[in-house]
């Protein structure tokens, strides 16, 4: 099946009330355990790709962008790419070409203004390119330590910089954050209500893998559309590793034991997921 662009994806969701699922990868095992939990579920999905991944793949992005890209050909439901967190212009520029569909212009360690012209400023060139965009407003916690937990994104102030910049979604602060280990993490609803009557775009939930699965579907009533998982995805495919290493007996020689147990593991958190949060 080929790779469907992710504007179709979202606005099926949006229009669907219920959610597009968003998972970071960093390996082949994890997106091919990321489709088979899609296809488990059937549940049409977005592989992630974040720019500290292509920074672990020595700051090339082909490799594993051309891996998830064989891996969706051959799923049995529709999957799409997006380029996730990117910071550097070269490498939201090379996005169409190895693949993908939409991107992430993160510019929200800046300052505001600048946040909005180079967020604007690549919104134009990726538009030009046939990319859907999205983009982040009000700090969503965990990033590089500078975010506080009550960091929250103001309606009006979202609705201007989409009016601003063109973005096709936005990214919103409104409880949850990255890396979190623990899914303990409260999201003010209210707000997330707020600022779907505001913003004209799809939102976006960054630092899901925090949020127990009832009240990520919750925030999806309340008007989010994408989520991202990344952290839950790396603690299945670990745990499996370590567990899978735990209860061998004598000298594990063979990596794909263990990379099949992870894989799996992987399959299963995707497809719990797909089947909680993506079901109008």
């Amino acid at each position: 099946m080929p790779l469907v662009p992710a504007t179709g994806l979202v606005v099926a969701a949006r229009s669907g009330r219920r959610a597009l699922l968003a998972f970071n990868v960093v390996s082949l095992e994890q997106a091919e355990g990321v489709v088979a939990g899609a296809e488990a579920a059937d549940c049409p999905v977005l592989l992630a790709v974040s720019q500290n991944a292509v920074r672990f793949h020595g700051g090339r992005l082909r490799p594993l962008a051309t891996a998830c890209t064989e891996v969706a050909r051959s799923a049995g439901v529709d999957i799409g790419l997006h380029l996730d967190h990117v910071t550097d212009e070269w490498l939201w520029l090379a996005a169409a070409d190895a693949g993908f569909s939409s991107v992430m212009v993160d510019a929200s360690t800046l300052a505001h203004a600048d946040n909005l012209a180079v967020t604007a400023a690549a919104t134009r060139r990726l538009h030009d390119q046939g990319l859907w965009v999205e983009a982040e407003l009000g700090e969503v916690g965990g990033k590089d330590g500078a975010h506080a937990p009550g960091v929250r994104t103001d309606p009006a102030a979202a609705a201007a910089f989409v009016a601003a910049t063109g973005v096709d979604a936005l990214a919103v602060a409104v409880g949850s954050s990255h890396a979190m280990t623990t899914r303990t993490a409260t999201l003010d609803l209210d707000l997330i209500a707020r600022l779907a009557a505001a913003v004209p775009v799809p939102l976006v939930l960054h630092g899901s893998s925090g949020v127990a699965t009832p009240v990520l579907a919750d925030a999806v009533a309340a008007g989010m559309v994408k989520i991202n998982i990344g952290t839950l995805l790396g603690l299945s495919y670990t745990d499996a590793v370590r567990d899978h290493l735990a209860a061998a007996t004598g000298v594990v020689k063979d990596p794909r034991t263990y990379l099949a147990a992870a894989r799996d593991a992987v399959a299963a958190t995707v497809a719990g997921l797909c089947l909680e949060l993506t079901r109008p």
